[in-house]
């Protein structure tokens, strides 16, 4: 349910975000156009495979692994995937595994900001509010520093959390508290900013952390999960990012109203 009206918040020293449809929305995925900015770094293809049938053996292994996966709330590591898949194809490239990664996610699905976003983020700068990042994510949190630095390279982010460097994805509580460790805060002090209803909300949630579903209507999210769904947490709902810098305010003076 949503916070009621009146009910008094603390302010939080930090507030820790998804990635996905929360900082950045990733519009027009496609995996062949991704595939094909790899292939231009190809030095050895001695079985002359095609993009295509490069791409699609990727995507039936990642389709069958996931199913695996994710049930059980483990994530795929992609680098590890790749280097499984282009040694089994034979094929070398020029780039690091690393790198083939960052071209591949690059081409795949760039990213595009969500409204208001930098402006909020600009707000818990000058306020002092520190901020991380938690998400469900095969790419590796090395690609993903990349590309938060190249949207966000005026904002200190203390850390990234992606579920691929982890082993386990989101809600898993293991995460939100093993986040809580690395910000040496106890759990009332934090927020956790996300739009999914079945992995933030509950899985913040169960660590004691203030949950905040952030739900864009602006641009579509394929990954949402199905209309209708309401989280069983206590929650903030929100649809634009200067909605939360007035609950910010206005936990200044001690009131929230909704």
């Amino acid at each position: 349910m949503s916070v009621p009206l009146n009910i008094l918040l603390k302010k939080p020293r930090m507030i820790m975000f998804d990635y996905g449809h929360t900082l950045l929305a990733e519009l027009g995925f496609s995996s062949l156009r991704g595939m094909e900015a790899v292939m231009k770094y190809v030095t050895s293809n001695p079985l002359n495979l095609t993009v295509g049938q490069v791409n699609e053996f990727v995507e039936g292994l990642y389709e069958d692994i996931s199913a695996q996966t994710k049930p059980v709330g483990l994530e795929i590591n992609n680098i590890a995937l790749t280097r499984l898949v282009y040694e089994y194809q034979r094929l070398e490239f020029s780039l690091s595994y690393q790198e083939l990664e960052q071209v591949w996610w690059d081409a795949c699905a760039p990213g595009a900001y969500l409204p208001h976003v930098r402006e909020m983020l600009a707000f818990l700068r000058e306020n002092g509010v520190r901020t991380g990042i938690i998400s469900n994510m095969s790419y590796s949190g090395a690609s993903m520093r990349v590309r938060i630095n190249q949207f966000f390279p005026e904002h200190p982010f203390e850390f990234i959390m992606v579920s691929s460097d982890y082993l386990l994805r989101k809600p898993a509580r293991l995460l939100f508290e093993t986040a809580l460790r690395k910000a040496d805060l106890p759990a009332e002090d934090v927020w956790f900013c996300g739009d999914s209803v079945i992995a933030d909300i509950p899985g913040a949630a169960s660590a004691g952390i203030f949950p905040v579903w952030y739900e864009d209507l602006t641009m579509r999210n394929e990954f949402a999960a199905p209309h209708g769904i309401i989280p069983e947490a206590d929650h903030l709902h929100i649809h634009d990012w200067l909605e939360l810098v007035d609950v910010l305010r206005k936990c200044e003076i001690g009131v929230i109203r909704q």
